[in-house]
C-alpha cells in the first residue's frame, strides 16, 4: 500500500509539473499536442491533471516534449519527475530515440526579442507543416501489401 501511495504521488508529481510547464505555453499547446499524440484533447487533459490516475504512455513523450518545445532544463526535469513514476523505463535515452534526427538552423542577430521569437515560431511551424506533408506523402507511396 505504502509502495502504491508512493507511486501515485509520484504520477501526480509529473502531471503538477507538466500542467504548469504547458500552462507556459501558446494558447493552443494542448490542442497541438493532442494532433500530436494522435488523440483528443480531452485525454491531453486527463494525462496533464494531476486530480486523474491516467498517465501519460510512454510512446507519448517524445511527442510531447517536441510540440511544447521544452528547454533543455525543462526537459530534464520533466523526464526526471515521469521516470521517477515510472522505473521501469531506465534512463531519459528511451525517449530521446525518436528525437536523434535534427537539423540546427543559424539566425541573425536580431536587435528585437519579439522579432527573433517571432522569426522561431515561424520557422518550426513551417517545418513542422513540411514534416507532416512529408509523412502524408511517404504514407502515400509506401506499397501496400496484400492481406
Amino acid at each position: 500500500m505504502a509502495r502504491q501511495a508512493g507511486h501515485e504521488e509520484a504520477l501526480r508529481a509529473y502531471k503538477v509539473l507538466l500542467r504548469d510547464l504547458i500552462d507556459r505555453r501558446p494558447s493552443g499547446t494542448r490542442q497541438r499536442i493532442a494532433k500530436a499524440l494522435g488523440t483528443h484533447k480531452s485525454f491531453v487533459s486527463q494525462v496533464t491533471n494531476p486530480n486523474y490516475s491516467v498517465p501519460l504512455p510512454a510512446q507519448h513523450v517524445p511527442a510531447l516534449i517536441k510540440v511544447c518545445r521544452f528547454t533543455n532544463e525543462e526537459e530534464k526535469e520533466f523526464l526526471n519527475a515521469y521516470l521517477n513514476a515510472h522505473p521501469s523505463y531506465s534512463s531519459e535515452n528511451e525517449f530521446q530515440k525518436e528525437r536523434a534526427d535534427s537539423l540546427t538552423i543559424p539566425l541573425p542577430r536580431f536587435e528585437d526579442a519579439v522579432t527573433r521569437s517571432r522569426v522561431k515560431d515561424a520557422i518550426r511551424d513551417a517545418a513542422e507543416n513540411i514534416l507532416e506533408l512529408a509523412a502524408a506523402l511517404e504514407k502515400e507511396n509506401t506499397p501496400r501489401t496484400k492481406e
